[in-house]
């Protein structure tokens, strides 16, 4: 302590840094419920004593008071890292099991309005025509189902369509919830890159853009780098969609229609490099990308075409199946050659499908020659369903390779979904307000307070008496 004033000076020092931890500590308590707000620590070190020079100098001597030399973040970065990854992850399996949700809920199988059992429905009222050829009570039955199981395949593939075109303006939603995030974290880049060159605090800025990448990551995956100056780059495909206080945009391309994806298929770009897809290693909009892919031919496409590609197989068989066999029969008129089931023009054959026979005076039931109570030709088109590769064994093939791919996607969300949810209680009991230590810290800096202003009290009393009652002896 240089004088008897310097006292003052070195009190005066631990009551603003006590004055300064109860702050920051009511900040901590008054943000306790505040989303993404990291607790703080004031951080303060000793002021060391004067040197001293000369013949008489040595032996100890008492330091200058307390230094508040930052206000910390108690952040985590490992577990903040983890937090997006496990988001990128949760993410991309999420948008994968809620689109194939859909289809499941489209496809109603197994079910009493499922296709298989439109089919059966079919196949028992063609058996019923074998069984009373030539009566029109039978005929009309079986055109009412093969008529409602047309319908019912044209409206799954209809919910399909409206499925891929829903899921392609979401697409749209989700690149400009990532463009704006990215804006943002530009702009608070470079806000706290300037208030750490000027010697501010820039923790709450730093909390709010740590949600943000957060929400970058569970978009479309990435990486975060920390350049060293307060700022982050943000990578997605290996490119910056964030660097310093900047960032490069990107735009979904593509058509708005399912008969469009193979030509022109959706895909995320980069708005200054268009024809260049961004490969997303993970996220919502991968993961909805991947199911909006078009259909392949080796079935490898994307969930919701191949679903679309599913039902047109299945229309474009049964009609080819019952077709080759009612051909041969002859209608009660005794003519040959006809079809039972016809497509209509520029309709995608799911779509498209017809009952070609208005009335029993259309079907041929019978064998020709064979008189108009014959009923053989009825009964091998009710066998076909049997028989090997039929539409049913197509439809069931699908149906099952689509409850196997939900399954094992719905499993994997239900996995990420809990690994996100552990990282982030990881991250909130490392980073969140616990109000019982700030309250034994409020505690802590009340009587540090509360000793410093004694200690300058006690002080200003011993230069009371030195200054107004010095000489009075005898008075």
């Amino acid at each position: 302590m240089s004088s008897t004033f310097g006292s003052l000076s070195t009190a005066l020092t631990g009551l603003n840094a006590a004055r300064q931890g109860s702050a920051v500590t009511g900040q901590n308590v008054a943000n306790a419920g505040t989303e993404g707000y990291t607790r703080q620590r004031i951080q303060t070190s000793a002021i060391g004593a004067t040197a001293q020079t000369g013949l008489f100098a040595g032996g100890p001597t008492a330091g200058q008071g307390v230094s508040i030399d930052a206000i910390s973040r108690l952040g985590d970065s490992f577990l903040d890292t983890r937090v997006r990854a496990t988001a990128s992850d949760a993410g991309y399996a999420a948008a994968r099991a809620e689109a194939l949700l859909k289809l499941e809920d489209i496809m109603q199988e197994p079910g009493e309005n499922g296709l298989s059992a439109k089919l059966q429905d079919v196949w028992a009222a063609w058996q019923n025509v074998a069984n009373d050829a030539g009566e029109a009570a039978p005929a009309s039955v079986l055109l009412e189902e093969a008529g409602a199981l047309a319908a019912q395949l044209s409206h799954g593939y209809a919910q399909i369509e409206a499925q891929w075109s829903a899921g392609r303006t979401q697409l749209d939603s989700l690149a400009e919830e990532l463009n704006a995030a990215a804006a943002q974290v530009a702009e608070l880049n470079g806000e706290i890159r300037s208030a750490l060159n000027a010697g501010s605090p820039a923790n709450e800025l730093m909390d709010k853009r740590n949600l943000l990448t957060a929400s970058i990551a569970s978009l479309a995956g990435g990486e975060v780098r920390d350049a060293g100056d307060g700022t982050l780059e943000i990578l997605i495909g290996g490119n910056a969609i964030v660097s310093a206080d900047s960032f490069r945009p990107v735009q979904l391309t593509g058509g708005y229609r399912m008969q469009d994806a193979a030509a022109a298929p959706v895909q995320l770009e980069w708005a200054h490099r268009p024809g260049s897809p961004i490969a997303l290693a993970g996220g919502t909009i991968a993961g909805a990308l991947s199911v909006l892919a078009p259909a392949a031919t080796n079935g490898a496409g994307g969930e919701v075409a191949e679903a679309a590609a599913s039902y047109n197989a299945f229309a474009g068989q049964l009609a080819t199946a019952v077709n080759s066999v009612h051909r041969t029969g002859q209608t009660p008129a005794g003519t040959t050659g006809h079809d039972f089931f016809a497509f209509r023009p520029q309709l995608p054959p799911a779509l498209g499908l017809t009952i070609v026979p208005a009335d029993i005076s259309g079907i041929a039931a019978g064998a020709p020659g064979s008189g108009g109570r014959d009923g053989s030709v009825a009964d091998a088109i009710s066998q076909i369903g049997v028989a090997a590769g039929s539409p049913d064994g197509v439809w069931a093939s699908f149906v099952t390779k689509l409850a196997v791919t939900a399954r094992t996607d719905i499993q994997r969300s239900e996995l990420a979904a809990a690994a996100n949810a552990s990282a982030v209680n990881m991250q909130l009991s490392s980073a969140s307000v616990d109000l019982d230590e700030e309250s034994v810290n409020l505690l802590t800096y009340q009587h540090a307070y509360q000793a410093n202003a004694r200690v300058m009290t006690a002080i200003d009393e011993m230069l009371n008496v030195l200054i107004n009652q010095t000489g009075l002896v005898g008075r």
